[in-house]
């Protein structure tokens, strides 16, 4: 869910500016603060015993991290890494959770995007389970297109590098590549600039 910039200033939020690369938090961090994203791209990752890197989301501006963290006694499960230059709003978890107590309506809004990022994350696990390169590729660029308002074909440049996209998928490099190029030929994506264009 996102909150105004401005009601999370109001009730004690500070700005924390990171560079690609810095850690908002990490696997096995307490989760204190609730962090909202202002501008730029954070990854949640993890990796595996062999060292292999999974991402199992990308945010970007408005998007909350690691939310849904704060209603347990849990440590976090990911990292979450900055991708780019990223402002990010950090507000003490007591202070946020004491605000919606005092503001219960916004649990039903909290519910909802919680909802929304669980049904996301299980159509995704359904389609990354599929032997297909392609369907696992072309289902998580139709959700990272669905926020966008241009459904035409070919409008959502996408975002992430071709690793970043084999990560998201538990795909290797190469065969991401190979699934983008079959895709390129059978007109599910364009390539303009090296950019993948969905």
């Amino acid at each position: 869910m996102f909150f105004k910039e401005e009601l999370l200033h109001s009730i004690g939020a500070v700005e924390q500016n990171y560079k690609p690369g810095d850690y908002i938090f990490r696997e096995g961090g307490s989760p204190k603060f609730y962090f909202q994203i202002v501008n730029g791209d954070v990854k949640l990752n993890n990796y595996n015993s062999s060292g292999k890197e999974f991402i199992q989301n990308i945010l970007s501006s408005k998007d909350p991290v690691g939310d849904y963290m704060l209603y347990l006694e849990q440590t976090y499960p990911v990292n979450a890494v900055a991708l780019s230059n990223c402002t990010i709003i950090k507000l003490c978890a007591s202070t946020f959770t004491r605000y919606l107590d005092q503001h219960p309506s916004h649990y039903v809004e909290l519910c909802k995007s919680l909802s929304k990022h669980l049904y996301r994350k299980f159509i995704l696990m359904q389609k990354i389970s599929s032997p297909s390169a392609v369907e696992r590729i072309k289902e998580v660029l139709e959700l990272m297109k669905q926020e966008q308002e241009n459904k035409t074909p070919f409008t959502y440049e996408v975002p992430i590098t071709r690793q970043q996209l084999a990560s998201l998928t538990g795909l290797c490099v190469e065969t991401t590549i190979r699934a983008i190029k079959k895709m390129e030929q059978e007109k599910i994506v364009r390539i303009t600039n090296r950019k993948i264009m969905y």
